[in-house]
């Protein structure tokens, strides 16, 4: 874009040109945290790309060996194990709580499975028959729970990190390559103009002291004429008294005056 268009549209002051100015500092600073803020979000990113891939690889082993436990106690306890684990549980042992994380301004939901702590008819369950299979089911399925939880939590700061990027590059990229450009554009435009105000200026008053100077030239040259026309005219009274035999008392002289008598 051009100069011209690529500016705000604002009359050339001073006042302005300041505004403008404070308005640039404003929108480098904001460039340089967001720029900071896009940092940091970027590095925790890559990291909780990571973790959800490593999350995903043992998510597979987790899931086969869960359901390889539950194959073997089904197995063991025969079909009626189902009835027996729902007559011996009564209330869960594994919780799941939500939170929010604080990363870089941005906040992010977290989920935490925490084990309750006490005992539970769960560890008398099939003491007859296949007893130690559902022990061992249950606790690769709450292996495997854990780590579907860790998984959601990760995948669901993954996507709100990944929205939350994606708004502050954008931010970025319009105060560097729009507001900056366009507040800089503006602030050379106001330049401009107001060294052309003052150059005209400048040819202003000096127009005028070349006028003041030209009349008082003149004033002074109609001055020295009437001078000059004064001492003519009286040379020439001068040169007419002498001839009708009048002579002009020079009081620069010394003379002898009549003592007066009173």
């Amino acid at each position: 874009m051009s100069g011209s268009t690529n500016r705000y549209t604002v009359p050339p002051t001073v006042t302005v040109l300041t505004v403008m100015k404070a308005r640039l500092v404003g929108a480098t600073k904001g460039h340089a945290l967001l720029k900071k803020k896009a940092d940091a979000l970027t590095v925790r990113y890559r990291q909780l790309l990571r973790e959800i891939v490593e999350a995903k690889n043992g998510m597979g082993d987790a899931m086969k060996g869960s359901f390889f436990s539950l194959a073997e106690a089904k197995y063991a306890g025969g079909d009626s194990i189902k009835h027996t684990v729902f007559d011996n549980v009564d209330r869960a042992t594994l919780k799941v709580y939500s939170s929010q994380e604080n990363i870089a301004g941005v906040k992010i939901p977290k989920f935490e499975s925490v084990s309750e702590p006490g005992e539970t008819k769960m560890e008398l369950t099939g003491l007859g028959k296949g007893g130690q299979q559902i022990q061992g089911c249950r606790k690769a399925y709450l292996s495997a729970i854990q780590l579907l939880v860790q998984l959601a939590n990760l995948q669901t700061a993954f996507m709100t990190l990944d929205v939350a990027l994606k708004v502050t590059n954008r931010r970025v990229n319009a105060l560097e390559n729009v507001v900056k450009p366009k507040i800089e554009n503006t602030i050379a435009y106001i330049k401009g103009e107001l060294d052309e105000l003052e150059r005209e200026e400048f040819f202003r008053l000096k127009k005028v002291q070349k006028n003041k100077q030209k009349v008082a030239a003149q004033e002074l040259a109609r001055k020295e004429a009437q001078a000059a026309e004064a001492a003519a005219a009286y040379d020439t009274g001068l040169m007419q008294d002498n001839t009708n035999g009048i002579t002009s008392a020079n009081l620069l002289t010394a003379s002898n005056d009549a003592d007066l008598v009173f």
